[in-house]
């Protein structure tokens, strides 16, 4: 793997490499786009200040540096740097590799293990790695685009410091194209508007931006190209997107809360997002429609109306025209009032009825089928609502002895005002009755 720095390296006399190897960074200051981990104030920074490197564990997405990061930590601290994948690495190499540790330690040199794609290895395996990490025999430094979180034991993060590096920004990436120019010493062949699409293309990845422009170097045109004319030479690189990874947490996260906070335009732009990472809409349509009832409910009682006849003629019309249907829920959650006060009421339900679980009703709202149940009272002194003045008794319906809660509080928004006033309605009433 291959990473940035901001200086050019000296042209090459010999046979040229792929351009992004030819721009791996020398120093760390050389390091584009991670300033906030790696400057005097950044938490890897403060530790080779401090000269008291830990184990680490680098979580990023591709092309950001987390290879070459680790190469000069090593170089840094005078460790000898151990590269190796744990999707080509098993336990008899690990052996090897952690005897050839020990054996460097006892001559007087540590080992900084750089393992790529750490997450791969599964539980049993990073378990692994904690006696020598402990001991002194490795300090490792993990790499992984995945959620530590998720993919790690709790063992192995305890003894690791997780440094979260961030995607390149348009203008990391626009310092990296001029540096690929000054090595190659000409200037793309691009318009403004291309340049601007190339970086887009690239997804703040630097490695496959040094890839893109290699071939866009190779090209032989007469003049710049335009937008249109990259857009026809280039293919548009995937977003990255794991449908059952992190990615598909943060973007159904972000959905949620644009919805929520009454965006339409974000929740479309995620909404979008998600399909063009090849995301199920049947998925999509199943989570706008816990949206509607948990964030919007009483307050529009029509919302999930909405999101079930969108999710119904996207089953009839299949992709990509149902999807059309998902998308005007997208919007009409977005813009309905917002109401939480029944998703509230339900959960301190379910709490009570977890602590009060062996309550039983009281006896006058009991079916009395037989005659036993009968003479013990079942049934007594029900008040059959319909029968009674306002069609309302007012009676207790809880255990005896639990005091009448307020659960559902509903606001003045939307259709749950209407249902604000049937409750101080039922209220007076029932307040009426009892003093009767």
């Amino acid at each position: 793997m291959s990473d940035l720095f901001d200086t050019p390296s000296p042209a090459h006399a010999e046979a040229p490499r792929p351009l992004a190897d030819r721009l791996r960074p020398r120093v760390l200051s050389e390091v584009i786009g991670q300033e906030a981990v790696l400057s005097p104030d950044g938490p890897l920074g403060a530790m080779l200040a401090a000269r008291s490197l830990s184990s680490l564990i680098l979580w990023g997405p591709p092309g950001v540096g987390k290879t070459t990061i680790a190469r000069l930590l090593a170089d840094e601290t005078d460790l000898a740097f151990v590269q190796i994948s744990a999707i080509f690495t098993g336990v008899p190499e690990l052996r090897k590799v952690f005897e050839a540790a020990r054996i460097r330690r006892q001559n007087g040199q540590g080992t900084l293990l750089f393992v790529d794609e750490i997450h791969r290895f599964n539980k049993a395996q990073q378990d692994g790695f904690l006696p020598h990490m402990e001991d002194g025999t490795i300090l490792l430094v993990g790499a992984t685009t995945e959620n530590p979180s998720f993919e790690l034991n709790a063992a192995l993060l305890s003894r690791a410091q997780v440094i979260v590096l961030a995607a390149l920004t348009p203008a990391d990436l626009e310092r990296l194209a001029q540096r690929a120019e000054h090595e190659l010493n000409r200037a793309l062949p691009l318009t403004g508007e291309a340049r601007e699409a190339l970086v887009e293309m690239a997804d703040g990845d630097g490695r496959a931006l040094l890839n893109l422009i290699e071939q866009v170097m190779s090209w032989r045109v007469e003049r710049p190209l335009t937008r249109d004319e990259l857009a026809k030479r280039l293919m548009r690189r995937a977003a990255r997107y794991d449908k059952a990874g992190d990615e598909h947490y943060n973007l159904i996260s972000a959905l949620h809360k644009s919805v929520r906070g009454s965006d339409p335009e974000a929740a479309l732009y995620w909404f979008a997002r998600m399909l063009e990472g090849g995301e199920d809409p049947r998925f999509l349509a199943r989570r706008l429609t816990r949206m509607a009832v948990e964030d919007i409910g009483l307050a529009d009682p029509q919302a999930q109306a909405v999101c079930l006849d969108g999710w119904q003629t996207y089953e009839r019309l299949g992709s990509p025209e149902g999807e059309l249907a998902l998308a005007q829920a997208v919007i009409y959650l977005a813009l309905a009032p917002k109401s939480n006060a029944a998703y509230t009421a339900y959960k301190a339900a379910r709490v009570a009825a977890r602590e009060t679980g062996s309550l039983m009703p009281p006896r006058h709202i009991l079916n009395a089928p037989t005659r036993l149940m009968k003479e013990v009272g079942y049934g007594a002194g029900y008040a059959y609502d319909h029968d009674q003045e306002d069609g309302f008794s007012g009676q207790d319906y809880f255990p005896e002895g639990m005091k009448r809660p307020a659960w559902y509080v509903p606001p003045e928004r939307g259709f749950e005002r209407e249902l604000k006033k049937r409750i101080e309605y039922f209220d007076r009433l029932r307040t009426k009755r009892r003093g009767d």
